[in-house]
């Protein structure tokens, strides 16, 4: 008998998982609480008659009775709630109905999962990291002493605004970090996130580290097996963020020759996937992972964190890839999939080759003039043309009104492109925002407010320093 799999998240993310069972012939069981009732991933659960009501997303015991009475012997947790918790994988694989993780061994999870385990094992290993604590902190006393020394650091490096980050130790996609100006105000931040931190990862432990300006932030796609295969599959630029540091438009490969930096912008990438191969060897990595990086004006570049899962931009990196037969274009979920199941990696480094350019387009309800204040309402409309170039990902239904839920984040959709040069993939990423029809009203009745015109302006900076 196949595996069956328990998709325990929501969204666009539950429908490309579902999607990728169907392409490995797996079957599969959805969840969904009240709030997402209207979500076009509860539509694709009932039409399979593989759907069953929770209260939570972020509950085990109610995932794992799904998992018992519907007979699932694998637990795909995409990406948020429970990705990269790795009590919740320890506990999937130890039960008496033991569950297969999709997702790398529960001790990846935890060691590369945490920002400070990670950034000890990278100084380790001498792989640059950013310069900061070396250890977990809760104490406020401690904490201000920490910054104080990075702020009389970076004034000694002639820094005239200098700056420190708390970010929450479990954190994770730019939730729990907060930016210090001041020393005065330090421990009224300390404090708060490190409230955050223990309401939403249950950890109030935080790190402080040195706030880097003038940068850009690339990653490394890593994919390896359980045989201790490792490959990558090029880099990702995502450097346009929010105020809080969350993505918002993600490009592959890293930097390009259309513009002339300030270093030799192949060396770079070749250093950033020669650390990140050797953090994860090191780690015993063994699934889909990324390994995040910044670099400095300079061409330095500094361990950011490791995300121990499936990240939203992952077909940024599949779009680029060449495999098999020559055929550009790589499903990463369902190499998620079938490497936990226990299948080979069966290609190695000389065979992963890369064409074009990708643009992922990250569509939300926010409000971009108003510090990217999240937005709640009604979408009446939502459509958008089809190309040959483009994936639109969304739990949006196109035929019916849709409520956005308030209790997570207003992410409506992903567009993704393909061209053959920068140039070309910008004026098609263009072109899908041209076409894309994404009309509403909001809690007041006026007219809901996306961060289309946003993505529309940011186009125009891709990959600049």
């Amino acid at each position: 008998m196949p595996h069956k799999i328990l998709i325990a998240n929501r969204g666009e993310i539950a429908i490309r998982i579902a999607n990728s069972c169907k392409e490995l012939n797996l079957p599969f069981v959805m969840v969904y609480t009240e709030e997402d009732k209207d979500s076009l991933h509860v539509s694709i659960g009932k039409e399979a008659d593989s759907i069953f009501r929770i209260s939570d997303y972020r509950d085990p015991n109610e995932l794992f009775a799904v998992a018992d009475h519907s007979g699932c012997t694998a637990v795909h947790p995409g990406y948020g709630f429970l990705a990269e918790d790795y009590r919740f994988a320890r506990r999937a694989e130890n039960r008496i109905k033991p569950l297969i993780f999709i997702g790398p061994n529960w001790q990846a999870v935890k060691n590369l999962g945490s920002k400070i385990n990670t950034k000890k094992l990278a100084r380790s290993l001498k792989i640059p990291t950013i310069p900061g604590s070396d250890e977990i902190i809760y104490d406020p006393e401690i904490a201000e002493n920490v910054a104080e020394h990075l702020f009389d650091l970076q004034r000694d490096k002639g820094i005239d605004n200098p700056s420190v980050l708390v970010k929450a130790s479990a954190g994770g996609g730019g939730m729990g970090i907060e930016q210090v100006t001041n020393i005065d105000a330090f421990r009224r931040t300390f404090r708060r996130v490190c409230n955050y931190a223990k309401q939403y990862f249950g950890d109030e432990g935080v790190l402080i580290e040195q706030c880097m300006v003038d940068f850009n932030h690339v990653e490394v796609q890593i994919v390896g097996d359980k045989k201790g295969n490792l490959v990558h599959y090029g880099t990702r630029n995502c450097s346009v963020q929010s105020s809080g540091r969350q993505k918002r438009i993600e490009v592959a490969q890293g930097f390009t020759s259309d513009f002339n930096y300030s270093f030799n912008y192949k060396n770079v990438l070749k250093s950033l996937v020669e650390d990140s191969i050797k953090l994860c060897n090191y780690s015993h990595y063994d699934n889909v992972g990324t390994v995040e990086w910044i670099v400095a004006r300079n061409g330095q570049h500094y361990l950011l964190e490791v995300n121990t899962r499936i990240q939203v931009e992952n077909d940024v990196s599949g779009k680029t890839a060449i495999i098999r037969d020559g055929k550009r274009g790589i499903n990463l979920i369902s190499e998620q999939i079938r490497l936990a199941l226990g299948d080979k990696l069966g290609y190695s480094q000389n065979d992963v080759k890369f064409d074009g350019v990708s643009i992922e387009l990250r569509i939300i309800a926010e409000d971009t003039k108003r510090n990217f204040v999240p937005q709640s309402g009604l979408i009446k409309k939502f459509s958008y043309a089809d190309h040959e170039w483009l994936d639109v990902y969304s739990h949006v239904p196109k035929s019916n009104v849709y409520q956005i839920p308030n209790s997570y984040d207003p992410n409506l959709a992903l567009g993704v492109v393909w061209g053959s040069t920068l140039s070309e993939a910008k004026s098609r990423a263009s072109k899908f925002l041209e076409e894309l029809v994404l009309e509403g009203i909001d809690h007041r009745g006026l007219d809901l407010i996306t961060n289309i015109p946003y993505l529309k302006l940011k186009l125009n900076e891709l990959l600049e320093f």
